[in-house]
């Protein structure tokens, strides 16, 4: 096979699909963020990153706090609806039914399996995207999306985003364990 050049772009696969949250004029709003990803692991750190004129981000700058909510592929109508309306027009705080955790300010989806709640403490500013670096400082869960006291991602059934493409897919099959299944590759001498 041959090796095709192309266009440098966000080929950066699998992309979560994540609700981040955050009070924006003391109420909750949601946005639908596909660009999001781990920065560090301890402490635990995690990115988002918007487009400069969302109204969500209006928030995070104002509360220095923000959500990470992991919906699941069953909540895939309303996660895509809340990444095609702005809440500057919308109030999609009545979208669900939140809670808050220790900061007081980072709204958090009860429906979603799994919630992130952070703190700001970077934000990097790129042409006409923010980055938004938060410290995760309480993870929340439904039991059962647990297995061992872990989350359990085919429990979860995360929406995974083909950037460019524009479509949604769901996690695959198991292929084995990780930093295990790698002793069994021998090198050629």
């Amino acid at each position: 096979m041959k090796k095709v050049k192309i266009n440098p772009k966000t080929f950066l696969y699998p992309m979560p699909t994540v609700l981040v949250g955050a009070n924006v004029n003391r109420k909750p709003n949601y946005i639908t963020i596909a660009y999001c990803g781990i920065v560090n692991h301890n402490p635990p750190c995690i990115s988002v990153a918007s487009s400069k004129r969302h109204y969500t981000n209006q928030g995070i700058r104002e509360n220095g706090t923000f959500s990470v909510n992991i919906p699941s592929a069953d909540q895939l109508l309303v996660a895509d609806y809340c990444g095609i309306t702005t809440g500057a027009k919308v109030d999609k705080s009545k979208l669900f039914e939140h809670f808050y955790g220790a900061l007081e300010t980072a709204p958090m989806i009860k429906e979603c399996p799994l919630n992130l709640e952070c703190r700001l403490i970077e934000t990097v500013v790129i042409t006409t995207m923010e980055a938004f670096i938060g410290e995760i400082v309480a993870v929340y869960s439904d039991d059962c999306y647990l297995t061992d006291g872990l989350p359990d991602i085919t429990k979860i059934d995360p929406i995974i985003f083909a950037m460019h493409r524009n479509e949604y897919y769901r996690i695959g099959e198991y292929l084995g364990p990780a930093y295990e299944i790698g002793k069994k590759f021998k090198p050629e001498p």
